[in-house]
């Protein structure tokens, strides 16, 4: 849940609440206004992974969610792992489907959609699944969004970055289009999950 008050955004999660300022509109001009694609090409993606190999220290998708504009669940399920956990990092398990079925349904969702997340370039990576730079609205990149968040339920970390994505929509889009790409780079170990 997003609140506005006084040049700050407030964000409820659960019992967690953060406030982030958002002093940055002064970047951008408040007398245009950008664009916004259509809500009908966005879609957020928020993954779980287990730990695989030596100590659990290499990440494997365990859960994908896929949620739409408005929040509705697209897509919600646990996936296979291909290589025996050997740290499970949640105590939640369920039948589950293929990675290589899963992976193909994610890529089929995503493709030509504008994707919002939270660290998107670890949730690419775990799927194995590459995504126009351009086409992502990564909420843990976006400077005045650094560090805001990370529940533990995926489908409201998906809908929480949808939310604070929605609120400064215009203003990101607006970056954009003139050419000040308003958000920092992910890990370049990372950078095969962008096209």
């Amino acid at each position: 849940m997003l609140y506005r008050s006084s040049g700050q955004l407030l964000v409820l999660l659960g019992d967690e609440r953060y406030s982030v300022p958002i002093n940055f509109r002064s970047r951008i001009s408040s007398l245009q206004t950008y664009p916004v694609p259509s809500s009908d090409k966005i879609l957020a993606l928020s993954c779980t992974n287990v730990g695989v190999g030596p100590g659990g220290t290499t990440a494997m998708l365990a859960r994908v969610s896929v949620v739409d504009y408005k929040g509705q669940v697209i897509l919600d399920t646990y996936v296979s792992p291909t290589m025996q956990v050997s740290d499970y990092r949640t105590a939640t398990t369920a039948d589950t489907p293929a990675f290589t079925q899963v992976q193909q349904h994610v890529a089929d969702l995503i493709k030509g959609k504008v994707l919002v997340g939270h660290s998107l370039w670890n949730d690419l990576s775990v799927l194995g699944i590459p995504h126009p730079a351009v086409a992502t609205r990564d909420v843990a990149l976006y400077q005045p969004f650094r560090n805001v968040f990370g529940p533990p339920n995926q489908v409201e970390n998906a809908r929480a970055a949808l939310d604070l994505y929605r609120t400064v929509s215009s203003e990101w889009e607006g970056a954009i289009a003139i050419g000040n790409w308003p958000s920092c780079l992910p890990p370049s170990t990372f950078s095969r999950c962008y096209l």
